[in-house]
């Protein structure tokens, strides 16, 4: 499939797409005349005597030293090696997609002086389905993501190394020369600021970010469904998810996931059967609180979807060229590597991701306990022979913990560097990059919960739930059969997990409670 690429006007489903693969990225045609006329103001400014910083200049701390014209070339390529530091496992291939093409995107905008070569070589390198080599540690979050994005125009270059995907789900690690003469690629050769705005940016960040919220939208939606589950299988009032309730306060979030909820319940006989004689005057916080607690989340989803929107359309390299209607010109230096915004909408997303998780595993605690449920203890029907859900709600409550202290935020931590040039960063880089340890946390701790709903259920019938919520407990039912004695349980926990990272809840919550996550 082709995806044509707008300067600035980027989409959220273009960039699922982008991290997905399997597409064959263009340029729009309106976007080369601008990036030649800013190409054209720094090829002068390389050819004259005016120090430019990144033109002929030193970096940082090293801005003040000047560089002889027959050494510009050399200068980029130096640049590129030694911000080649970085350490740990490579990135996702995902992320490393949507560096490739919002980088491009970024450099197309025609503000960052490069020639059109840069961008189609970002653009050849995407569409032949090479993955650079990049380390996912080793920045701070400004000035830029540096020592990733540098490990990524190395791989442009024909230096350092390249992933290829195998066709089986595995990558291949393979010197970069020989991967992109495979691909008859022709290695990048830098111009002058070239290399600086490749590597002077937000692009890594913003990728992991996505990375992050694309996933916590299928984690979210399956969130929804287990919270609605376990409502079901411990018969609790549908009252508090009445819209007149929700319509008073006037969150956004809140009314519509009291909605999804209503919809997910509607023509649960097992709810029909409670409407009279129930005791119980209010059901405990992570029952009925449920619409408040997601709703919440979900508005903060969604203002981090917007920032990061904004992020992956940005140009964010240093310094900016910005030609007239006249033909003037002139070359600003500024502060857009500093990823500030990424930083906090990365904290933002973290506590989103840490409540969702931290509200399922109560609603696993509060099945276990049959004062509580009014189901068997621990979901098992001969307690104390058999120990049922007792540890799994153990290892639901241990990843809770950890999400308590990967929350915190990173925005809040600064490192100078540079000597002191570079005097405070963002640290958006990690603050993105911890999403993916939190969101496999949370998707356990729903995993969890499915089972253990899905097991409440079992000690219901012949009562049925409503057509939503059987159609979820049969896709569990799949993989995860029913727990009538103790059994094996890690392998249930996994497939559990794949459920719902499979997205298959997510489709359920679209078509049968009526809500996209994101939009």
């Amino acid at each position: 499939m082709n995806l044509e690429i707008t300067p600035g006007q980027l989409t959220l489903e273009q960039l699922r797409a982008i991290r997905a693969g399997g597409v064959q990225l263009t340029l729009h045609a309106s976007a080369a005349s601008n990036i030649r006329r800013a190409a054209a103001v720094v090829q002068a400014a390389a050819a004259g005597d005016a120090p430019v910083y990144g033109v002929n200049t030193g970096f940082g701390k090293l801005a003040s030293t000047r560089i002889s014209k027959e050494d510009l070339a050399t200068l980029q390529r130096n640049l590129i090696r030694s911000h080649c530091v970085g350490v740990g496992a490579p990135l996702q291939p995902g992320v490393v997609r949507l560096m490739l093409a919002t980088k491009a995107a970024s450099l197309a905008r025609g503000h960052s002086g490069v020639r059109e070569d840069v961008v189609q070589g970002l653009l050849d390198v995407f569409n032949a389905g090479l993955l650079p080599f990049v380390p996912a540690q080793g920045s701070v979050g400004a000035s830029g993501d540096l020592a990733p994005l540098a490990h990524m125009t190395l791989a442009l270059m024909g230096e350092g190394d390249m992933l290829l995907e195998d066709g089986s789900g595995q990558l291949l690690r393979r010197p970069a020369l020989a991967a992109l003469q495979q691909m008859g690629i022709a290695p990048l050769v830098l111009q002058a600021k070239e290399g600086l705005a490749l590597i002077n940016g937000t692009q890594t960040s913003t990728a992991l970010a996505l990375e992050g919220l694309l996933r916590f939208e299928w984690v979210f939606a399956a969130a929804m469904v287990s919270g609605a589950l376990s409502l079901d299988a411990a018969r609790g009032s549908d009252g508090p998810f009445d819209a007149r309730i929700h319509a008073v306060r006037g969150q956004p979030g809140q009314i519509e996931t009291a909605a999804a909820y209503r919809r997910l319940l509607a023509g649960s006989a097992i709810r029909q059967s409670h409407q009279e004689g129930d005791e119980r005057v209010q059901d405990p916080y992570c029952l009925r609180c449920q619409p408040q607690v997601m709703g919440a989340c979900l508005d903060q989803g969604r203002y981090v979807r917007d920032v990061l929107l904004r992020e992956a359309n940005a140009v964010t390299d240093n310094p900016l060229v910005f030609v007239n209607d006249d033909g003037t010109a002139a070359m600003v230096s500024g502060g857009n590597f500093h990823a500030e915004p990424v930083a906090l909408a990365a904290d933002a997303l973290a506590v989103a991701i840490a409540e969702v998780g931290a509200i399922a595993e109560r609603r696993i605690a509060m099945l276990i306990d049959t004062s509580v449920s009014r189901l068997p203890p621990f979901l098992t029907a001969n307690a104390g022979l058999n120990s049922g859900f007792m540890i799994a709600h153990v290892t639901a409550a241990a990843l809770a913990s950890e999400n308590k202290s990967l929350a915190h935020p990173a925005s809040v931590d600064s490192l100078p560097t540079s000597a002191n040039q570079e005097d405070h960063v963002s640290m958006a880089t990690f603050g993105a990059r911890r999403l993916g340890p939190m969101l496999d946390n949370t998707s356990h701790i729903i995993g969890i919960e499915l089972l253990a709903a899905a097991q409440g259920f079992e000690f219901l019938r012949p009562l049925q739930s409503s057509a939503a919520l059987e159609h979820a407990h049969a896709l569990l039912r799949q993989t995860c059969p029913a727990m009538p004695t103790d059994h094996y349980l890690a392998p249930d926990i996994a497939h559990a997990f794949t459920l719902v990272g499979s997205g298959a809840l997510s489709q359920l919550l679209q078509r049968e409670g009526g809500m996209v996550v994101l939009g």
